[in-house]
Formats: C-alpha cells, sequence, structure tokens
C-alpha cells in the first residue's frame, strides 16, 4: 500500500479498506506503526473519525 492520500466515502458500519498508519507514542517518544490488518487480528475494535479543524492552519 502506497502513502498516497485517497478519498473515499463510507458510510457508518461499512467494511474499511487495510491500512498502515506511522504513529507516535508520546509516553514513549518513539515511533511506530499501526494497521487495520494488526488491529483485526488481534480483535481490537477500532473507531475511525476525521476532525479537519484541528488541523487548519488559521
Amino acid at each position: 500500500m502506497s502513502n498516497a492520500c485517497v478519498c473515499l466515502g463510507c458510510n457508518v458500519g461499512a467494511t474499511v479498506p487495510d491500512f498502515k498508519l506511522e504513529t507516535y507514542e508520546p509516553s514513549k517518544g518513539d515511533f511506530g506503526e499501526v494497521s487495520l490488518e494488526t488491529l483485526r487480528k488481534n480483535k481490537k475494535w477500532t473507531i475511525l473519525f476525521f476532525y479537519p479543524a484541528d488541523f487548519t492552519f488559521v
């Protein structure tokens, strides 16, 4: 999977395509990675949301 931005519309309850994201863990002071595939294998609940206002520069 590439790092290209893909804009998808989805509805509540829809299946989301697999993805990987680079993360930062402040308590460890280190970077890591999370993937939907790993979360599914570990039977973790996942909630995805997008709130663009937090990233809007004024």
